[in-house]
């Protein structure tokens, strides 16, 4: 069963920026454990700053890359916010694969 995970922010949730940073990193880090993973992440909007230098949740997303898991992150976002030559881990990508990937899948969440 393919499962993909969209993440559109650095913050799990609205409300508190700082909580949800803390959630985000939370998240991810659960995710990376579980037995059962994620075949794709898929990150965009706001979202791919989490791939970039910087990002308080690199540790995390490094772990789910080396298990395995796919992270992408959507070019046009990528360029909007100036994070090409930033991007630590995951993979940039564009619109056309990130509907492939979604509409092939058996679950789609959204956070």
């Amino acid at each position: 069963m393919e499962t993909i995970i969209i993440i559109n922010d650095e913050c799990f949730g609205r409300g508190d920026e700082v909580l949800g940073k803390k959630l985000m990193g939370a998240f991810l880090k659960k995710i990376w454990i579980r037995q059962e993973k994620p075949s794709t992440i898929i990150f965009y909007n706001a979202g791919v700053k989490l791939l970039a230098k910087g990002s308080p949740v690199l540790d995390a997303l490094n772990g789910l890359y080396e298990a395995g898991i796919e992270l992408i992150g959507c070019g046009t976002c990528i360029d909007f916010y100036n994070l090409k030559d930033q991007l630590m881990v995951g993979r940039i990508s564009n619109m056309e694969e990130i509907v492939d990937t979604m509409m092939n899948a058996n679950h789609v969440i959204t956070i």
